[in-house]
Formats: structure tokens, sequence, C-alpha cells
């Protein structure tokens, strides 16, 4: 047996063809399970695909890079459900695509951010946070109140949605142009960002 080993060891091409197939077969066990589960994970009470403002403002997250500073997964720590709320759940995620939970917080955590601050607040903080935070090192987004949204591309956003399994209603898709019609980036954002957390359980 020690002879065999020492053999193996000495061939490096066939040790690292050993460790690929061990590393694949360990990864397949934890996968595979996961996958499965996803599938089974249902929507908290409440929780439904977002709305045509709210889907364009995750949009504009998305596209800014938001989620580079800012988590949305508040940690089953004390600490952390102490100053953020409820620690999160996967069933209020599932119709984010990609999810947002991220781990970096040069920001703080957002998963509990709807409903904290007026929309005015969000609005001036987006613009330039230095005006509200003074020691934020945020940078500023004031083009987003000039950006108008295009109804057309909120539509197809939500059709794609649709067809990868997000119960969107014809009607709510029809209304989708009419919903975002006259509406900023900002607008949007801010709209997105006082809906996340609000179906969440209460307490901690």
């Amino acid at each position: 047996m020690a002879i065999a080993h020492e053999k193996l060891e000495k061939n490096i091409g066939l040790l690292a063809v050993l460790v690929a197939v061990a590393v694949s077969l360990g990864g397949l066990a934890e996968i595979v399970p996961l996958m499965f589960q996803a599938e089974a994970i249902k929507p908290l009470p409440g929780v439904k695909p977002y709305p045509a403002l709210e889907l364009a403002g995750r949009d504009v997250y998305v596209r800014e890079g938001c989620y580079n500073c800012h988590s949305q997964m508040v940690r089953t720590l004390r600490f952390e459900t102490e100053r953020y709320g409820h620690y999160s759940l996967a069933g209020e995620s599932v119709y984010d695509r990609p999810f947002q939970w991220g781990s970096k917080r040069t920001g703080p955590d957002l998963a509990r951010v709807g409903g904290r601050y007026s929309d005015d607040w969000h609005r001036v903080h987006l613009i330039n946070p230095r005006d509200v935070v003074p020691e934020s090192n945020m940078p500023s987004f004031p083009w987003l109140q000039k950006n108008t949204l295009d109804g057309v591309t909120v539509q197809s956003h939500m059709r794609a949605l649709k067809r990868l399994g997000d119960p969107y209603t014809d009607a709510e898709i029809a209304a989708a142009p009419a919903a975002v019609d006259g509406k900023t980036e900002l607008d949007a954002l801010v709209a997105y960002l006082q809906g996340l957390g609000k179906h969440a359980p209460r307490g901690n």
C-alpha cells in the first residue's frame, strides 16, 4: 500500500487528475442538493415579482454597481439582527435575478432599508450623499434625475422574467409602459430602495 502511494505521489499527472476528480465529486455533492432545494423555495407571504417601476430601479441599481459596496443580506449574527432587523431569508429573494445578497459592505446593508428614510432623503442622498451624510464616501449619481425610463425596455424585461417563471400577468406587462411613463431613473431607484425588506419577518 505504501509503495502504491509513493508511486502515486511521484506521478504528478495522475495525481493532478485524481485531485481534480475528488474536488469535482465533492463540489457536486454540495451543489446538486442546493439546486433541488432552490426549486422548492417558496416566496414569503406578500412577496411578488417587482412592479414595473421597482424593476426598472433594480436594473439601475445593478447597472450602477451598487452591489459592490452594499450587501442585501442580514446574517444570523446577533449584532446584525439588532442593527438591521430579522436575518435574511431565501423566500425574500425568489424573484431576484441575479440575487443581490453580496458580501462586501463599504456602505451599510440595504436589505431592510425600505421605509427607513423618506423619498426626499433618498433623492438627496443619491444626487449628493454628503448633503445628508457628511462623512460618506459614496459617489454621486446626479445623472439619474435626468435619465428617463424606457417603458418598452421595462416591458421586455418583464416578458423575459415571465418566461423564466416569474408570475407576471399579461395585464401587468401591458401596463408597464404607462407605469413608468415620465419617470426618471432616480424615481425608479428610490422606488426599488423603498421596497427592500417590506415583506421581511418582524423581530429577530
